[in-house]
């Protein structure tokens, strides 16, 4: 019966899709012709690089001129116990000297004692700092010697038996950066072979312990976004030299070695801080080199000692933790056990904030999710890895799943369905292929349909604006899925009280929460004196964007150049319509794709907004409006976004009038500064993250 269900459901769901397809091919034929389709399907189903993982070779001896960078005041002091094993030692530094980019370190290697070659080798590295123990102290003792010796705002522990990697330095300074909570980050460690070594450790409530990941492939997406880890291998972690000092170093009582990594990351907590695992950066460990494997002798027997001190000390503590596990199809759950709850994201694509406002939004509200203690998982229905705005997703600690890791939607939800407190389904396109799924493999999870906007209104428009009976009866068709999806799932997003105002005539039952677009408040950061000419921001991805620039550039702009012939405006978006290129100049400039907006939102006098149909919320209105841009729109750019008209923005219908109010906006300063203000408190009132943070708050209690 199980198999019997599984291939009706899968059968369901291949229909389903292959039909929203084909509609959706028929609708890109009918707008942008054959070659603009398959363009954007070649864009969309291409597949993507995945990460490759590295792999070396065993170091050789005969190392030589190794030149370490040097600083007068390094920010990372990078120490290194060694006893013995010169071979590796070189191959580390060569790796440091090689890799060093732009970070400044420097490197302080404790010899404990070596009775090979070891004093001599290291005598001939170009600005190396040694020292050497006058007796033995182990692991523990090395570290807490080379630590005090240290000079940078961090002290990053490095085993010899390691090869780091481009960006490994940079990637952990970088979550340092970003997560103001961070206390202790660990790398990725991944043997020789290529195999992942450790993506952090996991520590049960026995004291035992699991390195995530141990055998696995590095590339797999559940190993590679940032995330809150138990403990992460004393082989490659940074923290900042005050705090370790704070704390005390590396507990002596773990002397020679073992458990103190494992007792750091807890000393860290207990200081009210976090450990992170960072797997963009990637370090390759020889395990095992200086003290074996067997647990049964040699300095290896101290991790079985060790473990009961550990247990001992941090006994409270240890409660917490989640029960010992033996099947590892139950440790990415184990991994993220600190996650107040669990939320599956499924979109069209994988979200390129940089280049549309519904990208922005689900980047911004996968932000505050995380902000609110969920564990956000994440995938595309084309499943691509998208270089740049996946890793983006993983640093915000959001598992994304891509190809071809996750190759089949149905396995997914019939592994996982169980583990997700709620299913967020963006887009009505996309949400009708997985509903059945969701309620399949996943009973116990709210269903969420985030409409990102009413597609069927803006259908409706756009038919009534061309006079097109084929638009009709597609907006007629996406109204009732559209429709069916609010009935059927437990909640509804929207973005704007317009469109809460008309699902409530439609479904009166229904339950719909405005959840509007999320953006970070920059300010005015230029006078108007300082600023000139005209910009216009929206993906071409979006019909009424091109719709918007072919009515400006044929009708407004004329007007507006003659009365200011030297004004310019600068069209940003891709990919670039051919229906625009016969109106491109020297005054009407086509950029295409512009990956730093802020010197157009802080150097432009006006942004202009001229849809003349379109539903929901205008990401570009609330980005300029968000930088003290003023804006001049159409009544259909700024609906449902509580503006008032002549203070947030100016607003005019018709191509004289809206030709009129950019030619006098460009001449008032008093009326700009208006606008200026108004616009910025709008945002900040509707629009920010702390407005979002409350309605998301409000939505998922």
């Amino acid at each position: 019966m199980r198999k019997l269900r599984d291939l009706r459901t899968r059968a369901g769901f291949m229909a389903t899709r292959s039909l929203g397809l084909w509609r959706r091919l028929r609708g890109s034929l009918a707008r942008r012709g054959l070659k603009a389709t398959l363009q954007r399907a070649l864009r969309e189903f291409r597949r993507g690089p995945l990460p490759i993982a590295p792999v070396a070779g065993q170091p050789q001896q005969d190392v030589v001129d190794i030149s370490l960078p040097s600083w007068p005041q390094p920010q990372v002091s990078i120490v290194i116990p060694v006893y013995n094993k010169i071979a590796y030692t070189l191959a580390c530094l060569q790796s440091l000297a090689q890799h060093a980019a732009s970070a400044s370190f420097e490197v302080i290697v404790v010899d404990d004692c070596s009775s090979d070659d070891t004093q001599e080798r290291l005598a001939e590295v170009e600005n190396l700092r040694v020292i050497r123990n006058a007796q033995n102290l182990g692991f523990v003792g090395s570290c807490n010697a080379g630590a005090a010796a240290a000079q940078g705002e961090f002290v990053l522990f490095l085993n010899n038996d390691t090869v780091v990697t481009p960006d490994w330095l940079e990637a952990l300074l970088r979550c340092f950066a970003e997560q103001p909570d961070a206390g202790l980050v660990g790398s990725k460690l991944v043997y020789p072979d290529g195999r992942l070594q450790e993506a952090g450790g996991i520590v049960f409530r026995d004291g035992s312990g699991w390195n995530f990941g141990r055998f696995e492939d590095p590339a797999d997406p559940r190993y590679n976004f940032r995330r809150e880890a138990d403990y992460c291998s004393g082989a490659a972690i940074l923290l900042r030299r005050a705090l370790f000092e704070r704390l005390g170093g590396f507990d002596q009582r773990y002397a020679p070695a073992y458990y103190e990594d494992t007792d750091l990351a807890f000393a860290v907590r207990a200081a009210g801080l976090k450990v992170y695992y960072e797997p963009r950066s990637t370090v390759i460990h020889f395990e095992g080199i200086t003290a074996g494997t067997d647990v049964g002798s040699g300095t290896k027997r101290y991790q079985v000692v060790n473990r009961e001190k550990f247990l001992e000390k941090w006994k409270d503590a240890l409660a917490l933790q989640p029960a010992p596990i033996d099947d590892a199809a139950l440790a990415p759950r184990a991994a993220t056990f600190r996650a107040n709850r669990r939320l599956l994201i499924i979109d069209a694509c994988t979200p390129t904030p940089d280049q549309d406002s519904g990208s922005l939004r689900m980047v911004n509200l996968m932000r505050l999710l995380r902000a609110l203690g969920w564990q956000v998982t994440f995938f595309a229905d084309n499943r691509l890895y998208e270089k740049g705005y996946t890793e983006a997703l993983q640093a915000l600690g959001v598992e994304a799943l891509y190809a071809p890791y996750m190759n089949d939607p149905i396995r997914l939800f019939r592994q996982r369905g169980a583990e997700f407190d709620a299913i967020l389904l963006s887009r009505h396109y996309i949400a009708i292929n997985y509903l059945g799924l969701a309620r399949l493999y996943a009973p116990k999870a709210r269903l969420i349909f985030d409409t990102v906007d009413l597609h069927y209104l803006r259908e409706q428009r756009a038919a009534e604006l061309e006079g097109s009976e084929d638009l009709r009866r597609r907006a007629e068709r996406t109204r009732a899925q559209e429709l069916k999806l609010i009935r059927e799932c437990d909640a509804t997003l929207v973005v704007s009280p317009v469109e809460k105002d008309l699902l409530a005539r439609e479904l009166p039952r229904a339950r719909v929460d405005i959840l509007s677009n999320v953006h970070e408040v920059f300010g005015c950061r230029r006078p108007f004196a300082e600023r000139r000419d005209l910009v216009f921001v929206g993906s071409f991805q979006h019909p009424p964007n091109e719709d918007a620039m072919l009515w400006f550039a044929r009708d407004i702009f004329p007007q507006v150049r003659a009365a200011l012939p030297a004004v310019r405006l600068h069209v940003i978006g891709q990919p670039v319509p051919e229906s625009l290129r016969e109106f491109a100049n020297e005054q009407l400039i086509l950029h295409g794709f512009v990956a730093d907006l802020e010197p157009y939102m802080d150097g432009c006098r006006i942004s202009v907004a001229p849809l003349r149909y379109g539903a929901g919320v205008k990401g570009k209105v609330n980005m300029a409006m968000s930088y003290g841009l003023p804006v001049v729109a159409t009544p259909a750019a700024v609906e449902g976004m509580h503006v008032q008209a002549g203070s947030d923005v100016l607003v005019a219908a018709d191509a004289q009038a809206y030709a009129e109010a950019v030619i006098r906006l460009y001449h008032d300063e008093a009326l700009w500064n208006t606008l200026s203000a108004g616009g910025l408190a709008n945002v900040q009132k509707h629009f920010s993250f702390e407005a979002a943070k409350q309605a998301l708050a409000r939505i998922l209690a």
